[in-house]
This record gives structure tokens, sequence and C-alpha cells, in this order.
């Protein structure tokens, strides 16, 4: 009796590491619409800059600790102790820009919360409430940005949010599963459409 064949899966994904290959599998581009959430996943996307997002996935949990599980309100209200505490912490990137930013950005955040009502409404907009799903055939078909993108990049921006770049942004559109950019072979792809459809 032969062995199954493992499922096929997106070329970025790295299967010599467990953790990453859970990712893909059970995140990666599933929509998300819990504010908490789609925070943690702006902050970490952010912290990311320069940096690979395996470099980042590797430290989540300690940034969970680190960061009150990314409660936005708590965050928002961070003080000089506080950040001088997170840049003594080895779990996390001591970077104070990114610490900094990511205070700015719960602040930030809670505005548009209090405008829209939550942040999940203000942000699917971009999309028309709906996964853009693409054609990815190989690693070289991957966008970088995209038109949404740039658009929800330039409107941050402009709500005072920091290291929310086009790339940056979509990378987080992929993450959130504002994008389903799971390869044509890949096994996910099909599920999730059909689990957003459902």
């Amino acid at each position: 009796m032969t062995a199954p064949h493992p499922p096929c899966r997106c070329p970025w994904v790295d299967l010599g590491k467990p953790d990453y290959i859970h990712y893909h599998d059970h995140e990666w581009g599933v929509p998300v619409h819990d504010d908490r959430i789609i925070f943690e996943f702006l902050t970490l996307e952010a912290a990311q800059a320069g940096l690979s997002w395996y470099t980042v996935l590797k430290k989540r949990e300690n940034y969970r600790a680190a960061f009150n599980n990314f409660d936005p309100q708590k965050v928002a209200r961070y003080d000089d102790r506080k950040i001088t505490g997170l840049l003594a912490n080895a779990g996390i990137i001591r970077n104070r820009a990114k610490i900094s930013a990511a205070i700015n950005n719960a602040q930030r955040f809670l505005e548009v919360q209090e405008q829209f009502g939550s942040f999940d409404a203000y942000i699917w907009r971009f999309v028309d409430g709906a996964p853009i799903v693409n054609k990815i055939g190989k690693l070289s078909d991957y966008p970088a940005t995209s038109k949404e993108s740039d658009a929800l990049s330039k409107e941050l921006r402009q709500r005072g949010f920091k290291f929310v770049g086009s790339t940056i942004i979509y990378a987080h559109m992929q993450a959130t599963g504002m994008v389903n950019d799971h390869a044509l072979d890949c096994f996910r792809r099909q599920e999730i459409i059909e689990g957003y459809q459902r």
C-alpha cells in the first residue's frame, strides 16, 4: 500500500518548517472579520518590515504576551515605561520605531472603530466586502502590491498610521483573506473560496 501524497501547497511554503506549514494551512488567506485579529496582523506586518515573515511568525506568541494579546485599547495607552520594557524584551523585535508605531496605530485604530463602528467594516470596503481571488501559478506571479493596497495604504497614512506602505498592506490583505493568493494548485485555494461562499 503506497503512502498518500502530501497535499499541494503554495510555492512559498518551506516544507521543512512545521509551524510555517500550519500557518499556511490554517490561517493565511482565510477572511478575518475580528478587529483584534486584524490589529494583530497589522502590528505583525509592520514588525516584519525589512525582515522575513517567518522571523515574525516565530515570535508571535512572545508578541501576544508582550502586547496584551493585541488589545488595541490597552496598546493605545502604553507609556514610556512600557516602551522601555518592550525594548528590553528579547522575545520581540526590539525596534523603537516599530514599537512606537504599534502604539500610534492602536490609537488610530480606535479612531477608525469610533467612526465606522468596527475596523472590519472600514477595511473590507477596499475590496467591496469580498475577497479578491487571484490566479497564481508560480512564485513569480505573486504581486507585491495592488491598486487596492495602494488605496488602503494611502488612506491609512492620511489617518496617521505608521509602517503601512503598500507592500506591507498587501501582505496584510493576503494574510487576512482580503486577497486569496493561494496558488491554483494549492489545496487551500478552493477550500477558502467554498468556505467564504457558504
